[in-house]
């Protein structure tokens, strides 16, 4: 029995549930400009290695017996790859993205209209928000980031477009300017048992630290030096956790929490402050 025909339950407890992503090609990637600590023009990129590094996590993700679609990209828009920003979809709906900087603006429209194509609702929103970078969905509830790229407002457009419960997380450290580069849904709970999260607590707030803490107690803590190369922007399917090679540390913990790790080298794409999950939108069950 395959993984899209079952959920598996491991040895150790852990879930692996049939995944929906969605992703854009580095076609087009480059760095041309700068909205983030990560971003040099003056730093060379591969493209083509940029493409071989992309194809692994494609190929990683195909191989647990998840569905990837893929939306074509635009040679304007070169921070396309990074699919995640493109909104927040769960179940049929989709609270759409509203980029804070005009570089980057016009992908919202693009990822909008390929999900409106796949029967996805799409809600047009008011407020700045960068999707799947600010919003990470679990089984009961949105962990939603603010700070640097989305609006407080916009989480409470986000619960009242999709209906489920918000919960805000204040960014307080540029470098981790989404909430996807700060934690990490190890497991979403599938609204059935407790959600399992990772985060690298200086990355938030101190009220937003205490938040966390309420929520999930027993959270793997993140290292700084494993944060600092995005071993946060990880996608898990419940057992197998992808993230970034670098993030050995976090590895080994997963490892002895019951994950399965599963390394991959985005190093090309780190060069614009993203890693696995950037490019990695989930449509959410």
């Amino acid at each position: 029995m395959t993984l899209l025909e079952t959920a598996v339950r491991t040895s150790a407890g852990r879930t692996s549930r049939p995944r929906h992503y969605l992703m854009c090609a580095p076609t087009y990637f480059t760095v041309s400009y700068t909205i983030n600590p990560w971003m040099d023009p003056s730093v060379a990129v591969d493209q083509e290695l940029a493409m071989r590094q992309w194809e692994s996590l494609r190929g990683i993700y195909q191989g647990l017996g998840h569905r990837v679609d893929v939306v074509e990209g635009d040679p304007t828009l070169p921070d396309m790859v990074f699919a995640a920003n493109g909104g927040l979809t769960i179940g049929s709906r989709c609270y759409g993205a509203r980029f804070r900087f005009p570089e980057r603006a016009p992908e919202a429209a693009v990822y909008a209209a390929w999900l409106r194509s796949a029967g996805v609702e799409v809600v047009t929103p008011t407020h700045t928000n960068e999707g799947e970078g600010d919003y990470l969905a679990l089984g009961g509830l949105v962990l939603a980031g603010t700070g640097f790229r989305t609006s407080p407002a916009a989480h409470a457009e986000a619960m009242t477009t999709l209906g489920r419960p918000v919960v805000s997380l204040e960014l307080v450290d540029p470098r981790f300017y989404h909430l996807d580069t700060a934690l990490a849904v190890l497991d979403d709970g599938n609204g059935e048992s407790p959600a399992d999260v990772a985060y690298f607590p200086e990355a938030f707030s101190l009220r937003s630290r205490r938040v966390l803490r309420e929520l999930f107690p027993d959270a793997v803590l993140c290292e700084e030096t494993d944060a600092l190369v995005l071993g946060l922007n990880a996608v898990s399917d419940g057992h197998h956790v992808v993230l970034p090679a670098a993030a050995t540390r976090l590895a080994a913990r997963l490892e002895q929490r019951g994950y399965v790790p599963v390394l991959v080298d985005l190093g090309e794409l780190l060069k614009s402050g993203g890693s696995v999950k950037c490019c990695t939108m989930e449509l959410h069950r």
